[in-house]
């Protein structure tokens, strides 16, 4: 039996997956915590991200499944208005779990985020994203980040993505936060909830 606390994921993809995963260990070693981080839904897009969180809900109201530590449910702004984004996710929270639900709502898309601070991106990958501010083309930054990747010369083999573990660790947050607000909130938020 494991005896760390668990923390529940609901994502969209594999992107925020590596992404969340990483900056959650990082946060909680960084705060002499280890958690369990088990992936509930990670694949299918925003929607099923949100409807599997619901059902989840369902399962743990009816006692079928233990509640954990911390969940955290992050979908795409998709160039919506970011306060929009997390409040659709907050609005399928129940009251139940008000206090142990973190919104993620990368802005616009969650690539944006691997690159929020472009020195440390350089150190780690060994070359410098060329992106602009805001830019809500669809695969616009997914396309920036393999793009960044293969002019530092690595075969982007899961178009960056790979490169999770070693950006966030490398990545200082405080900086990053500021290049990218709905980083810096989510960053915020979920060390806040670790400290409790």
């Amino acid at each position: 039996m494991n005896s760390e606390p668990r923390l529940d994921i609901f994502v969209e993809d594999r992107a925020h997956e590596y992404f969340i995963r990483a900056l959650v260990r990082r946060l909680a070693r960084e705060q002499g915590l280890s958690f369990d981080v088990q992936v509930r839904s990670g694949t299918g897009g925003h929607g099923r991200a949100v409807s599997e969180f619901r059902n989840y809900q369902a399962l743990l109201d009816k006692g079928l499944l233990s509640d954990p530590g911390l969940i955290v449910v992050a979908i795409d702004a998709n160039c919506a208005k970011f306060p929009r984004k997390r409040r659709e996710i907050l609005d399928t929270v129940s009251s139940a779990r008000s206090g142990a639900v973190i919104a993620a709502c990368p802005d616009p898309h969650v690539e944006r985020w691997y690159m929020a601070d472009p020195e440390s991106f350089h150190r780690v990958v060994g070359s410098s994203p060329r992106i602009r501010q805001k830019k809500c083309k669809r695969d616009y930054y997914k396309n920036a980040l393999a793009s960044a990747v293969r002019q530092g010369g690595h075969p982007p083999t899961l178009s960056g993505i790979e490169f999770a573990e070693e950006l966030v660790a490398a990545m200082d947050l405080y900086k990053a936060g500021k290049i990218d607000r709905s980083l810096g909130l989510f960053v915020e938020e979920l060390r806040s909830a670790l400290r409790r």
